[in-house]
């Protein structure tokens, strides 16, 4: 069974959705839609019935829910419902949830990568949590000193989760191809690049299990209603 993204046209891409329970890498630039992206996955959710989970580095509830209101997507509506669950890394409750029992370290880590991931897989799975988005990799490299090696195991535990994650990637470069990128069940990326008539927005498919996709950079936009893309047109590179 295939899950719809939300974003308008993007399903078209990949056989009418993402396949279930299974974890998809978002890469690219900053400011390239990948927060929009994944917030609209989170959502499309939600409406459906399912239960979701953000996971941020970055963002504050508070904030995410105020940068997404400037689109018609209904993100608000997803977050007051009581279906979408937010964990900010920097907050006390969540910094509790990861701490680690063993007492290793300052209390205030996980202790290992284990860890973690056997904590927030869990969290998930005794929640009946449809869909997770965690921004970003950076997770890691806040927790532990060796993100490359770590990145393997935390990667290898989620896919064992019984959701469909999405995991926000900081990469730039979509030819230099990470252990996560080996790992994950696919690979989408969003570029962003200035040219003569203005800033150019896209989206490619670099990799996706069981599923048929031709690897073109597609147009994509920022509407009213968050992200759409053009499934028809292609951009050259």
């Amino acid at each position: 069974m295939r899950l719809s993204t939300g974003v308008p046209g993007f399903d078209e891409l990949v056989d009418g959705g993402l396949l279930r329970d299974r974890l998809y890498i978002v890469s690219g630039p900053p400011g390239s839609g990948k927060t929009t992206f994944c917030s609209q996955f989170l959502t499309k959710g939600v409406f459906e019935g399912e239960t979701a989970l953000y996971v941020s580095m970055h963002e504050s509830e508070q904030e995410l829910v105020s940068d997404m209101t400037n689109f018609e997507f209904g993100f608000d509506k997803a977050v007051s419902s009581g279906k979408m669950k937010f964990m900010d890394v920097f907050e006390s409750e969540t910094k509790r949830f990861f701490s680690s029992s063993s007492g290793r370290g300052s209390g205030e880590g996980p202790g290992s990568v284990e860890n973690l991931s056997n904590k927030l897989v869990s969290f998930i799975e005794s929640k009946g949590i449809d869909r997770v988005v965690i921004d970003s990799t950076m997770l890691l490299e806040y927790y532990f000193s060796d993100e490359v090696g770590e990145l393997v195991t935390f990667l290898t535990k989620l896919k064992r989760a019984d959701a469909t994650v999405l995991l926000i990637s900081e990469m730039t470069d979509p030819t230099s191809y990470s252990d996560g990128h080996y790992l994950s069940h696919g690979v989408i990326f969003m570029h962003n690049y200035l040219e003569s008539g203005g800033m150019t927005r896209g989206v490619q498919i670099i990799k996706m299990r069981g599923t048929e996709i031709d690897c073109d950079i597609r147009p994509i936009e920022f509407t009213e209603r968050g992200l759409r893309v053009d499934p028809d047109e292609k951009i050259q590179s």
